[in-house]
């Protein structure tokens, strides 16, 4: 996809759906807690989860650090797989003590390279983990590629379906000035429009981009 046509898709959906204001959270740590509990789960299911760290006392990166393993698990319950990132935002927290002291504004002073470097050693977060962390808690400009980022392009046509990670981000970086605003807006405007319309069994009626997607249902 040509830089004029990435540009122009996002101001196609900006113009249908207009800002988004992602992410939702309170400072740059329930970002991070966000962006590992929302791994294979809605939203709504993380913010939940959330929501129950913050009753608790412990979103914060020293008490929940302190917090046992069992007990961070039980409340991070509707999140999904709540083992598994019970141990997942064990390990961030082990890494941020270790490499910076528990000192969340040193790691994410980190330039981008090495920020980005340093989240994906942690076990357990993968690409779009770290470059939602980048973007939505250091604010700097690193694209997120989600499900729905690789299924809209696969469906207008700018990539193959096998496309990886870093192939897609490479695009958005390529064709957009570095600005994490811009980014932001456009990973919450992809998100959007997945939910509403560019579904895994789309919903192509009134679809805002249908004049310029050659998907099948998209002309009629």
């Amino acid at each position: 996809m040509e830089r004029t046509d990435l540009i122009g898709l996002y101001h196609r959906l900006l113009a249908a759906y207009g800002p988004q204001g992602w992410w939702p959270a309170d400072g740059p740590f329930e970002v991070i807690v966000g962006a590992i509990l929302t791994q294979a789960t809605a939203w709504e299911n993380a913010a939940r989860a959330i929501d129950n760290l913050r009753r608790a006392g412990l979103l914060d990166p020293k008490r929940l650090m302190n917090a046992p393993l069992d007990r961070i698990a039980s409340l991070i319950r509707p999140a999904l797989y709540y083992n598994q990132k019970a141990k997942k935002l064990k390990a961030f927290l082990e890494f941020l003590a270790e490499r910076y002291g528990g000192d969340l504004d040193r790691l994410l002073d980190e330039p981008l390279s090495d920020l980005r470097d340093g989240l994906l050693s942690i076990p357990g977060v993968g690409p779009e983990t770290a470059d939602s962390i980048i973007l939505y808690a250091a604010g700097k400009p690193s694209f997120v590629v989600d499900s729905y980022t690789k299924r809209l392009l696969s469906r207008l046509g700018s990539i193959e379906p096998r496309a990886g990670y870093e192939e897609i981000r490479g695009l958005f970086l390529a064709a957009l000035p570095p600005d994490p605003d811009l980014y932001g807006e456009y990973h919450a405007l992809i998100v959007r429009h997945g939910k509403e319309h560019c579904r895994s069994a789309p919903l192509c009626a009134d679809c805002p981009i249908a004049s310029i997607c050659p998907h099948p249902k998209a002309g009629r």
